[in-house]
């Protein structure tokens, strides 16, 4: 079966639909761009749909806190209001400049777009495993990588395993639905976010270190863990009934970085005005870097409108960069 071929011509394609492009082809609906996104995942959303969906967010603007899938869900609405393109579970393999628009090639078919504007984030992903004998039998039943839903741990005894936010995030999260929550850091500081540290300190949560898994204990689920001392040797056993690995995830560009990008340490390299070295492909969100460049969410939201702004002035040379103010339009 032969690639299907879309010969109709985009203005903008977004490569990647998570948070950040989500929010680009919002944006070029407001510039009246025609958009198509093409994502690899079978949903939207990207790492916060497919990893942490229950998992709250707090550097969102206007946001106190939001869980993820949420804010999801709302970029979703938010793109609801154009008629933007939807094109999921395809991979993009090869994008090649065709006179004056660029050919997509992805493993289901061929696209065609004046301007495209990456936002990969990191990339392909999975999660950093847990490297102890017999660790893979246990991810059927109760060894997770990452959480739904937040009530299957009810009345648990669960045990945490990392030092970055997402572990501090989760072990808070859960302290008022498990029986008891017990964090493991192999290191004595944490790496999380220093009010997130200072609210795990305030909280019920069992702080364990500098501690590492040493052994998992259990038949057909893991019903103890044997932890140690990474300064003293000292072997502690606790018991569990679920056990959350946040070791942080192993990403790669796959594909993309044969497509002639400058890329630095695995991201795009882009400019202020979010262009990369080759004319009409711009970038935005987690896959970028240019010096100063902070990876949030928040910033990523930040490129996505001088990504579009750029790409409609590229495509029409006479189109103003600086649009009108969104309080002006009507939706």
């Amino acid at each position: 079966m032969g690639l299907i071929r879309d010969e109709k011509v985009y203005e903008i394609t977004v490569v990647g639909g998570g948070p950040a492009g989500l929010f680009t082809a919002f944006y070029a609906g407001m510039r009246q761009s025609s958009c198509k996104v093409i994502e690899s995942m079978p949903q939207l959303g990207g790492q916060l749909s497919a990893l942490y969906p229950e998992k709250y967010i707090y550097d969102v603007a206007g946001f106190p806190k939001i869980r993820a899938q949420e804010l999801i869900d709302r970029l979703k609405e938010q793109v609801s209001h154009f008629e933007t393109e939807i094109c999921l579970e395809e991979k993009v393999m090869n994008v090649e400049k065709k006179e004056d628009v660029f050919e997509i090639t992805t493993d289901k078919g061929i696209h065609y777009s004046r301007t495209v504007i990456i936002t990969a984030g990191v990339g392909a992903f999975e999660p950093r495993r847990l490297e102890l004998a017999g660790a893979e039998k246990f991810e059927k039943s109760n060894l997770h990588y990452f959480v739904d839903d937040l009530n299957k741990f009810a009345d648990q005894k669960v045990v945490v395993f990392g030092g970055g936010d997402s572990a501090v995030d989760w072990a808070l999260m859960l302290e008022p639905i498990a029986e008891k929550v017990t964090i493991v850091h192999r290191r004595d500081k944490f790496r999380a976010h220093e009010h997130s540290v200072e609210n795990l300190m305030k909280s019920k949560v069992n702080v364990l270190t500098p501690f590492e898994p040493h052994a998992l204990h259990g038949e057909d689920k893991i019903e103890k863990v044997t932890l140690r001392n990474s300064k003293t040797e000292e072997l502690i056993t606790e018991e569990v009934d679920a056990v959350i690995v946040n070791f942080g995830f192993i990403s790669s560009l796959g594909p993309i970085k044969d497509w002639g990008l400058e890329l630095d340490k695995g991201s795009i390299i882009v400019n202020s005005k979010m262009e990369t070295n080759i004319p009409g492909i711009y970038a935005a969100g987690d896959v970028t870097t240019y010096p100063g460049k902070i990876k949030l969410i928040a910033v990523g939201f930040g490129e996505a409108p001088t990504a579009v702004n750029n790409a409609k002035s590229y495509m029409d040379p006479a189109a103003k960069v600086q649009p009108a103010h969104s309080s002006s339009l009507k939706m």
